[in-house]
Parts: C-alpha cells; sequence; structure tokens
C-alpha cells in the first residue's frame, strides 16, 4: 500500500472515530474555550453535531471504496462532484479548476446517543506520479478543508443572531457561507478562535431554511475582514519578489530534488546560508507553492523548479533582474507617476539599455532573461506565415530584428530545417547568440549583423520583432517600423510579438507591465487599435492577431497596399 494511501486511511479513521464519539455538549467548550453555562445550554438545546468532514487523496476513483472500508464506513455511498471544494483548491494552489476531480461523500455513522451522523469526505484523486502530489501533500498538511458542523433544530432569525453573536464573542470569525436552494438551506462558515482545542480550525453552523437576510450581516463581516486581508497581502508583494530573487540567486533550487526530501540545516550548509533563516524563507515559498514540506524536510515543486539554472526554459534570470535592477527602480515609481519621467533613469542616471551595456554581466543578464520568456513566443514557430515560409520551394530567410541571444530564432529555424535566419543585434550580445544557435544545432544556416535598428538587412521573407516596440515611445516606435517598412519585399511578412492591453478592464498581464514598462524603461504596452495606427503611419498594414501564452499576441503585418494571401 503506498504510503500516502496508507495516511489517508489512518486520517479517515481518525475523523470517523471522532464524529462516533463527540456531542455538542462536549465538544463546544473544546471549540470556544470561555464559554459559560448559560451560553453553553442556549447552544446545546439548540443545535446537534452532525459531521466532520476532511479532504483525502485516492490514486483512482474506485479506490475510494477501498479506502472507505479499511475505515469501517459505508463503501456503497455515490460520490458526487464539489464544485465548491474543487474551485477553493484551484484558487489556492493556481489551478484550472478542470483538471481537478473532485467529489464528495457522506458515510454515514452512529452517535454516542445512537443518533445518524456522517464523515464528509472530499476527494481529490491523485495518480501515481501525478504532479497533484505537492498539492495533495500541502493539503494534508494545512488541513484547509477539514471542519465541524453543527445543525441547528427549529432555527428562527433571533436564535441564528444569538447563536453567531455567542460564537463571535468568543473569538471565532465569519469565514463565508450562503444559501442552497437546493438544499433549502442556509450555511455559516467560522474560522475557530486560536485558543480553540476541538482540532479543527473551521466550524460550519448549518441552518434549514432559508434565512439570507441574517446569513447579509454574517456576510458583510466576512467581506470586511477577507478585504484587509487581501491588501495586506497585496502590501507585502515586494516580499514576494525578495523571496523568489533570493531562492534564485543562492541557487536553492539547485540542491533540491522533487522526489526527494532535505531539511533546512542540510540546504543551507549546500549554498552557504544560516540554517534558520533558510527555514524561515523555505516555509514562506512553501505557502506560495514553490517548495513542500514533508517528514523527510522539504522538497522542490514543479513551480520551484522553473527556477533551478538548468531547468529548460529557466525563470531564473528574470526572478534575478526584477528581484535585482527592477526592483530597485521600481521603488521609484512614485517619480514615474509624479512626474512621468523614466525612474530606473531618474536612480541610475542613464536609460537601461547603456547601463546595462557598461555592465557586462548586467548585459548578460538582461539577455538570459529575455530568452527567459520563451514559453510567451514557443508558439510562434507554427505561425502561418513561418509554416508557410518553412514549406515554400526554394530558400527563405527569418530576420530576427533585435533578437538577443537567438532564443526565438533558434526555435525558428529547428522547427523548419529549410529556413534559414538572420539575427540582427548589438555587437556585445552576438558573441553569446553564435555559441547558443551553434550549440542548438543551427548555427550553419544563421548569419550574423552588427547594428541596430537602422540597419534591418533587406530581401528577408519574414521579420519578426519580439517585444521591441513596447521599450520605446510612439515616435520611436515609428522610426523602428519605418526602417523595418524601407527593408521589406514587397511580399515579406512582419511578425511582431508584444502584450496587448485588453480594450476593457478586463485582468491582463498587459495592465502589469506596462506599469513596468514605464517605469523601467520609459516605454508602455499598447491596444491592438494604438499599434495598427503606428503600423500604417510607417507604411504597413495590420492583417491579423493571433494570441500566445502569457497574455502575448503575435501581430502580423504588410507592406500597405499588399494584398493578404491566402492561407498566410
Amino acid at each position: 500500500m503506498p504510503t500516502s494511501f496508507a495516511t489517508d486511511t489512518d486520517r479517515l479513521a481518525e475523523t470517523a472515530g471522532f464524529v462516533r464519539q463527540q456531542d455538542a455538549a462536549t465538544l463546544l467548550p473544546l471549540l470556544l474555550p470561555g464559554l459559560d453555562a448559560l451560553e453553553l445550554r442556549a447552544l446545546v438545546d439548540r443545535c446537534r453535531f452532525s459531521h466532520a468532514a476532511l479532504l483525502v487523496f485516492p490514486p483512482a476513483p474506485e479506490a475510494l471504496r477501498t479506502l472507505l472500508a479499511g475505515c469501517a464506513l459505508p463503501a456503497d455511498v455515490a460520490a458526487q462532484p464539489s464544485v465548491v471544494v474543487r474551485d477553493r483548491l484551484a484558487a489556492r494552489h493556481g489551478r484550472d479548476p478542470a483538471g481537478l476531480d473532485v467529489r464528495i461523500v457522506r458515510p454515514a455513522v452512529t452517535g454516542p446517543d445512537g443518533t445518524s451522523r456522517t464523515v464528509e469526505v472530499f476527494t481529490l484523486t491523485v495518480p501515481p506520479g501525478s504532479d497533484l502530489a505537492g498539492i495533495a501533500e500541502r493539503e494534508r498538511d494545512r488541513e484547509h478543508e477539514a471542519h465541524l458542523a453543527f445543525e441547528i433544530e427549529q432555527p428562527d432569525p433571533l436564535v441564528l443572531r444569538g447563536m453567531c453573536a455567542i460564537f463571535a464573542r468568543h473569538g471565532a470569525t465569519a469565514d463565508g457561507g450562503g444559501y442552497n436552494p437546493h438544499e433549502d438551506g442556509t450555511v455559516f462558515y467560522f474560522t475557530a478562535p486560536t485558543g480553540t482545542k476541538a482540532g479543527y480550525r473551521r466550524v460550519e453552523l448549518y441552518a434549514p431554511g432559508d434565512h439570507r437576510d441574517v446569513l447579509a450581516a454574517h456576510l458583510d463581516e466576512y467581506r470586511a475582514r477577507q478585504s484587509a486581508e487581501t491588501l495586506l497581502r497585496l502590501m507585502t508583494g515586494a516580499w514576494t519578489t525578495q523571496a523568489l530573487a533570493v531562492f534564485a540567486e543562492l541557487r536553492v533550487p539547485d540542491a533540491m530534488h522533487t522526489e526527494e526530501g532535505a531539511g533546512a540545516e542540510a540546504l543551507a550548509q549546500a549554498v552557504g546560508a544560516d540554517p534558520e533563516s533558510m527555514a524561515t524563507l523555505l516555509r514562506y515559498l512553501a505557502m506560495l507553492g514553490l517548495v513542500t514540506t514533508g517528514r523527510d524536510g522539504f522538497r522542490l515543486t514543479g513551480l520551484g523548479a522553473l527556477l533551478r539554472a538548468d531547468a529548460p526554459d529557466s525563470m531564473r534570470p528574470l526572478a534575478l533582474m526584477y528581484g535585482g535592477p527592477f526592483y530597485r527602480s521600481f521603488g521609484a515609481l512614485g517619480h514615474t507617476v509624479r512626474t512621468g519621467e523614466v525612474a530606473f533613469e531618474h536612480l541610475f542616471g542613464e536609460n537601461h539599455f547603456d547601463h546595462f551595456a557598461r555592465d557586462p554581466e548586467l548585459a548578460e543578464l538582461f539577455d538570459r532573461s529575455m530568452a527567459a520568456g520563451s514559453r510567451m513566443f514557443g508558439p510562434l514557430v507554427e505561425h502561418p506565415v513561418v509554416t508557410a515560409a518553412g514549406e515554400a520551394p526554394g530558400p527563405r530567410t527569418v530576420v530576427d530584428i533585435a533578437g538577443g541571444n537567438g532564443a526565438l530564432l533558434g526555435r525558428v529555424l529547428a522547427a523548419h530545417p529549410r529556413l534559414d535566419g538572420v539575427l540582427l543585434e548589438r555587437p556585445h550580445v552576438l558573441e553569446a547568440a553564435r555559441r547558443a544557435l551553434d550549440a542548438a544545432g543551427v548555427g550553419g544556416r544563421c548569419s550574423y549583423r552588427e547594428g541596430d535598428f537602422a540597419d534591418v538587412p533587406p530581401d528577408g521573407d519574414v521579420y519578426i520583432l519580439s517585444r521591441i516596440l513596447h521599450d520605446w515611445d510612439d515616435e520611436r516606435c515609428r522610426e523602428i517600423l519605418r526602417h523595418c517598412a524601407r527593408a521589406m519585399p514587397a511580399d515579406a511578412d512582419l511578425l511582431i510579438v508584444e502584450r496587448v492591453l485588453p480594450t476593457d478592464d478586463s485582468a491582463s498581464l498587459a495592465t502589469a507591465w506596462d506599469l513596468h514598462m514605464r517605469c523601467n524603461v520609459g516605454g508602455r504596452e499598447r491596444r491592438a487599435d494604438h499599434y495598427a495606427r503606428l503600423l500604417a503611419d510607417a507604411g504597413l498594414t495590420l492583417v491579423g492577431r493571433t494570441p500566445l501564452p502569457l497574455d502575448g499576441s503575435v501581430l502580423h503585418a504588410r507592406p500597405a497596399g499588399v494584398p493578404h494571401p491566402a492561407g498566410r
């Protein structure tokens, strides 16, 4: 039997035993320390202990029956989807709800007084080797979904308000709730007080009937508390940036494993850090989902593994950049907002391109950080324009303008063996690009051009501007696009990779990057119609837009007056 399955069997057996043994009279004083005799009597006379709940992780749906039978619980109960718990798990762990198979069963047990109760069992199927194993481990450790439930008998508004007031008076805080029209019942959730001795942190009061008038006040209290917590978490966002940067800078991910745990002291020794501070950092990162904690210590999650130096498409350079130079300049965001000037230039006395060019280490870090965002432009290699060029008879050339260390061009050439490439870049970048493209096995099909935007080579078939225009103001963008238009043959295509601002107030990474660009570079993100106007001013026409990951887009442009060929 897998260790995790045995652990869930023990947890479920313990919960079932708890439900069989407890009643309201003994449980409420443990739950709410400080209850006096009158308050306890008022609660006991009006509610009964109905169930305890927990979340378990069978390796397959059919394993649930084995789990229930192993705990002497009825195994023939039907499992139903649990949308509420599924969505809470998805929100906590940053997952797509559609990828979480969460269900609920309520096997019956008998209490000490002969009354019928249930064990509310939520299940998340975690197949062997699944990347959901980290979620299961964290949930077992934190027991977010475990709770106690009391059913209020013959409730009325006065009784409900009185019971909520008693809970609040003894330190329980509102934690949401709702009315279920299918059951015609109203649920009031609470977080147990700090000093609770019941072993559970969440409590449910269930009242048959529609009591949304009383629930409204309860939810108002919950929203007020939640708003304060949300704002506090937002205020501490800088702590997350620095925690990720330090984690990456010390190369802690490189010293960790995803399948085998390690203690904080051993990890601190491996990277030359203070053991107690390392433990604190790892606990914080566990809260963010980059590591997990268990009996064998700390393990790296798939999310944390993205910060390994040797990970494919490693995001370590981004963590170092956002936690380093850009972190410092973002501290002067107020200067940008007040004056419209670039905070980076205000802080460092020069624009970030010149500043990085004078420091080889910073320049290399910047180029690697740009390549680290390759997840956004990965699907570009399948764009119809690139595919058509790669399948056309005769030689075809892709020109990557200011293409950094060649990461994008290398992907294009590797996916289309018949294409040749030209990389236009600054001299100090080209040498690193040569090495990278040679290592990728495509260097023999690539030529290199030293220069800037005024040196865009002619006679290409596909031109690429990947995350370039957002670095500049409108006038400089028009100038760059005019250089492209002059170099492009009449039948050439231009592909522009950018994050495009939404036309409404919907959430988008482009909105965040708009602030970042203004503060650190002096550029900005733009809407699609804004790019269309800039292109038109340069003699180009926007003919299409294709979405990319990470809120990116490919804008397809051609010389003005040239018809858009079918299938392109």
